[in-house]
């Protein structure tokens, strides 16, 4: 079967804000109920509101991803409240923007606890509950730095990397045993979330998603879609597919482009605030929800992430790909 069923109960981290908000109100609306985890308690409370509204139950639990123990907890506390958990969606994430001489040997430690180690937790929390039941879906929210390193972001993109690894590990030894347990990753571009309000930076000039940026719906309901399909991974929006593939490619190539334009493509024209706060330790406040301040050059929907959701065409499309890319360096080397 290629196909399951809706899930009835779904557990999102990081779903206080950005694209886990967003995908906590497409499940809700597609008829789950949902569960939040994430640090902030005041955003947690607004999104149990939007879902209730929506009509559908929400729980919410103010846990530190980092932290193995309350994740643990938080799992078992859903389990009593809202019923078996059916997918669980690891999407929580920090940064820092800094050159790698830059970030301090913490910032590295704590981007890799939240944006790796949360998601072994999440993970490990999951499969505790969906290993007796033989069922279930987990998934892993994330990247196209998970294959492809930018500058200014070394912590992000490292704990991105290992993220494929892990998951890579756990899906073949669920695949001996036979269980009837799904991982799959749905992998990311640039999105209008409000990360980029508050992620730790040292840049000169406020960060920024590298364009194109996409409304976080546009991850919300691929991740969605991912729940009741069986797919290996998804690659949402074409700059993603063109970043995963391009550099399979061309690697080198891909290194001088993104040590030409890397820089001033992750920051707009306006001067960083030095002494405004992050969330890298402890949640910021401010009326955060799923969108970040980009909604004036956020694109609505994708044209290829329908298409990627068909392997065929997926493969015809890599295909061409690979032609354009070897005619591109075949014409630099004449």
């Amino acid at each position: 079967m290629n196909t399951f069923e809706m899930p009835r109960t779904v557990v999102i981290t990081g779903g206080s804000a950005g694209v886990g908000r967003a995908a906590a109100r497409a499940f809700a609306r597609a008829g789950a109920d949902v569960a939040l985890i994430a640090r902030g308690q005041g955003r947690l409370e607004e999104a149990r509101r939007e879902i209730e509204q929506i009509g559908r139950r929400c729980m919410t639990c103010s846990a530190d991803v980092a932290d193995a123990r309350a994740v643990d907890d938080a799992a078992d506390r859903i389990e009593q409240d809202l019923g078996p958990i059916d997918c669980w969606v690891n999407n929580a994430m920090a940064s820092v923007f800094a050159p790698v001489s830059e970030v301090t040997a913490d910032e590295f430690r704590r981007v890799t606890e939240v944006t790796y180690l949360g998601i072994v937790h999440g993970t490990k929390a999951a499969l505790r509950h969906m290993l007796p039941r033989d069922r279930g879906m987990i998934i892993q929210v994330g990247s196209a730095l998970a294959y492809r390193g930018i500058p200014l972001q070394a912590a992000y993109c490292a704990s991105k990397h290992a993220i494929v690894g892990f998951t890579e590990s756990l899906r073949t030894e669920l695949l001996h045993d036979g269980r009837h347990i799904h991982v799959t990753m749905v992998h990311l571009p640039a999105m209008n979330t409000p990360q980029f309000e508050w992620v730790r930076s040292r840049l000169d000039h406020k960060a920024q998603p590298v364009p194109p940026i996409f409304a976080p719906e546009v991850a919300a309901r691929a991740i969605v879609w991912s729940s009741q399909h069986r797919r290996r991974q998804l690659l949402v929006g074409f700059p993603t597919f063109k970043t995963v593939w391009g550099n399979r490619l061309a690697p080198g190539l891909a290194d001088r482009i993104l040590a030409r334009s890397g820089y001033s493509s992750q920051q707009t024209g306006e001067p960083e605030d030095p002494e405004r706060a992050d969330n890298l330790c402890s949640p910021v406040e401010g009326d955060f929800a799923a969108h970040g301040r980009f909604g004036d050059r956020e694109r609505p929907r994708s044209f290829w992430t329908p298409l990627s959701r068909h392997p065929a065409m997926a493969t015809a499309a890599a295909a061409a790909l690979v032609l354009l890319i070897s005619a591109a360096i075949w014409l630099a080397m004449a």
